[in-house]
């Protein structure tokens, strides 16, 4: 402001005309106008001398006076601790620049959030919100004043306001107000568990909200109550497809009901801000999912309408409801925009949405739901506010909402269609796995027959027999057959596994030579390791079926492309890389995996120079019986055994392949912590193997427990071949009593799966009594909870089928060894 006082204009004393002076002129001037009046008589004259006189006068006043003080308002020198005092205590960040850009002063906030020293435009923001800072500090020095809605960095988002100031518009005042951001996925978790998932509930709509990964984050009672049984249970971290199955039409029905259950349709809401900052990769968003049961009413008529309208108004996920005939009764501020409907006001219709094209389907589809059974469906329209972009809208009719007959919701459909390709995927990988497990049990029994009377039969022939070489071929087949059971249980995880705490170099250590031997000459094998390898904890025989496997493949992929580029005649060249790689926890949080949990891993990696994987099967490579060789050459289990042995030791294993230049496998093993006596196990299976127990001098008392009939005798006959004194057992229970009766054994060799009490726990009951008594189990599958259950000391496992020689040794080294 400027001082009162400034605006009195003064005159310096020097300056003044003196009084007496002018009176003395005009006293000068009136005594010669007499005295010509006098001589000439004339008053004319005398009078025109006058006035000439005053003019003359006049004029030398007026250049003779001094120019008035100018009216300059008194600033005072500008102080910038003063201006730095009162752009703080804000809740802005606040800058002042000047014309070169320089920062002339700014507050805390603003040194806070980007430096002590940075000016803008010239902040570390995103390089769109740096471009479009800039752009507005040129429009505020053109125009006078800017704004920005948004402008982001890595650590926040800001809104901008720029003002032109100073005495000669030489400052910019540059005013950052902080946008604050929502854990929509949160507070999404916290309405689905609270108030609005219980009014859902009480409508029939079972509700779910899942990550991009398909792991539950939170759900309401009702979905609880129909996925598991219990309203109460905890489903947070759960995979949401294991929950659900579909049928062949495509019908999604929950997995404990089965079919015998109501289908359900999924409306899927991605949770995603509509006036996000930045563009959202649907892929990377989360989903609320809304079950709506495909027959019957969904409720009655609830007073607690108006709270549901009033909670859903607050979501950032577009719904709108109609009634019976087409009316828009509901829409919320998302629904509008996602519509691109400008006005606050929802239209009177749904069809005034879209274009006009479009308007018959649509308003046709809202009075079919409308008046219909309960239903959900989707349906292709294309807004106005995009008429070259179709979206999908998804109807659902409804009933017990009091004038509300229909639900309409905008959405992505590309995660519905993901979700329902993983559903249909999973459901088809666990009936893999049913039909697997339930096949090994009754079918390994029967080649575990057909092997052993056929090594019976062996040992009555000599080679050159007649009958020899046909009971070979016989026992070859009976093999091959055994090795495609257990490859399928292996796919679908279900076979019995004995993991030991490990070091990966010693098992690639004990099957290099054997590589060595299998991918031949032509092909170099390269093994590295890295140093200091945390222990994993998984089968060593299993590891080595992996590499066995991967290595064929990657000899076939060499071999293939070396005879290619030599015309079919062959080549060299061909490499083999097994490499042991340390990953830190750290390592996996710079991959941005979204598979990959966080954690410390030990790392495999199986790499080839091979012609590579095309790009549209390397999704493909690891579902069983999908293969890329040619017919007659590969039966498409070779690599989805290697998944399931993976994925059932804990791990996770990736692909990448370019054509004509690489294949990587790379597994990853999570690092297991072992306690002090699994170390010393550890250490002890590193050491050469010792003597066995000289003492053991052949025979002993066995109790053979075995409920099929074929293979307790195929057992019975080969352990009596060698002076074993073998009682029989026909299931778990009698072969319990053969112990409480007081017999006396050395060993009991007892199937898993069995009638009426199993393998395990008849191993329980007998542990009772004599806690030393050794165990061999022999089985070709066993469930979970039986695999823990005979993961016990002292006990033994010998898979079927097995050979009469292959379970005479496995007896011998259980009691040699003990």
């Amino acid at each position: 402001m400027v001082d009162t006082a400034a605006d009195v204009v003064t005159w310096d004393g020097a300056n003044r005309a003196p009084w007496r002076d002018w009176l003395v002129l005009g006293g000068a001037v009136a005594a010669s106008t007499g005295l010509l009046w006098s001589v000439s008589g004339q008053a004319l004259i005398a009078g025109g001398f006058a006035g000439g006189a005053l003019v003359i006068a006049a004029a030398l006043r007026l250049v003779a006076r001094p120019a008035a003080a100018p009216l300059v308002a008194e600033f005072a020198t500008p102080d910038w601790s003063v201006t730095n005092a009162a752009i703080e205590g804000t809740d802005a960040g606040i800058a002042i620049t000047d014309r070169a850009g320089r920062l002339v002063c700014a507050n805390a906030l603003m040194s806070q959030w980007f430096g002590v020293s940075a000016a803008p435009p010239r902040l570390a923001l995103h390089k769109p919100s740096a471009e479009a800072l800039e752009e507005a500090s040129r429009a505020a020095w053109r125009d006078g004043a800017a704004k920005l809605d948004t402008v982001v960095s890595d650590t926040g988002a800001w809104r901008v306001e720029i003002d032109r100031v100073g005495r000669g518009d030489d400052f910019l005042v540059w005013r950052l107000f902080p946008v604050a951001k929502q854990d929509l996925v949160a507070e999404m978790a916290t309405h689905v568990a609270g108030k609005l998932g219980r009014a859902l509930a009480r409508e029939g709509i079972q509700t779910a909200l899942v990550t991009p990964d398909g792991k539950v984050v939170a759900t309401n009672a009702l979905f609880s109550q129909r996925a598991t049984g219990d309203s109460d249970t905890d489903l947070t971290g759960a995979a949401f497809v294991s929950f659900l199955a579909s049928d062949e039409a495509e019908r999604i029905f929950y997995m404990r009901e089965s079919r015998g259950g109501t289908p359900v349709r999924l409306v899927h809401l991605p949770v995603a801000d509509p006036d996000g900052i930045a563009n959202i990769d649907p892929a990377r968003t989360a989903s609320l999912f809304l079950l709506l049961d495909n027959q019957g009413g969904v409720g009655e008529v609830r007073a607690g309408l108006p709270q549901i309208e009033a909670l859903l108004s607050r979501l950032p996920l577009g719904l709108a409801m109609t009634d019976r005939d087409g009316r828009i009764l509901f829409a919320n501020a998302a629904f509008l925009r996602a519509a691109g409907h400008e006005d606050t006001i929802p239209p009177p219709y749904p069809s005034d949405l879209v274009i006009k094209e479009d308007k018959g389907a649509l308003a046709d589809a809202v009075r079919r739901y409308a008046q219909g059974t309960p239903m959900a469906g989707d349906v292709a329209v294309r807004l106005r506010s995009s008429p070259e972009e179709p979206v999908s809208l998804s109807l659902a009719g409804v009933r017990g909402l009091g004038e509300g007959a229909v639900l309409l919701s905008l959405k992505d459909s590309s995660e519905e269609t993901r979700l329902k390709r993983e559903i249909a995927q999973a459901t088809k990988m666990q009936a893999v796995g049913q039909l697997a497990g339930g096949v090994a049990h009754d079918f390994n029994n029967v080649l575990t027959a057909i092997i052993g009377y056929c090594d019976l039969m062996l040992m009555r022939h000599t080679p050159g027999d007649s009958d020899y070489d046909d009971i070979q071929q016989v026992k070859a087949n009976s093999n091959r057959a055994a090795s495609l059971t257990r490859q399928l249980l292996a796919f679908s995880r279900q076979q019995t596994l004995r993991p030991q705490v490990l070091q990966l170099p010693d098992v690639v250590a004990e099957v290099s030579a054997l590589l060595k031997r299998l991918i031949g000459e032509k092909i170099v094998l390269e093994v590295t390791h890295d140093r200091d390898l945390g222990f994993v904890r998984a089968d060593p025989t299993q590891l080595e079926q992996v590499l066995l496997n991967l290595a064929v493949n990657a000899r076939d992929a060499i071999n293939d492309k070396l005879s290619a580029k030599a015309g079919g005649k062959g080549s060299s060249g061909g490499v083999l890389k097994l490499m042991t790689r340390r990953v830190t926890a750290a390592d996996v949080r710079a991959m941005k995996s979204e598979i990959l949990p966080i954690g410390d891993y030990t790392a495999l990696v199986v790499e080839d120079n091979g012609h590579g994987i095309k790009p549209n099967q390397i999704g493909k490579i690891f579902e069983p019986f999908f293969t890329t060789k040619e017919k007659g050459k590969g039966t498409g289990l070779g690599l989805s055994t290697v998944y399931g042995i993976v994925k059932q030791s804990g791990g996770f294993i990736f692909a990448e392949s370019e054509l004509e230049k690489f294949t990587r496998f790379t597994m990853y093993l999570p690092v297991h912590v072992p306690d002090a006596s699994e170390t010393a196990e550890a250490a002890k299976a590193a050491q050469p193997k010792p003597e066995l127990n000289r003492e053991w001098s052949g025979g002993g008392r066995i109790l053979l427990v075995e409920d099929e009939d074929t293979v307790r005798a195929v057992a019975e006959r080969a352990l009596a071949r060698q002076g074993y004194e073998v009682t029989t057992a026909a299931d778990g229970e009698e072969g319990l009593e053969a112990i409480v009766n007081g017999g006396q054994f050395d060993l009991v060799v007892s199937d898993v799966v069995m009638p009426s009490m199993d393998g395990p726990a008849m191993a329980r009951e007998i542990r009772a009594l004599k806690p030393d008594l050794p165990f061999l189990f022999m089985s070709g599958y066993a469930e979970e909870n039986l695999r823990r259950d005979i993961d016990i000391p002292n006990m033994h496992f010998l898979p079927k089928p097995f050979s009469v020689q292959q379970i005479a040794e496995a007896v011998e080294r259980v009691l040699r060894g003990g």
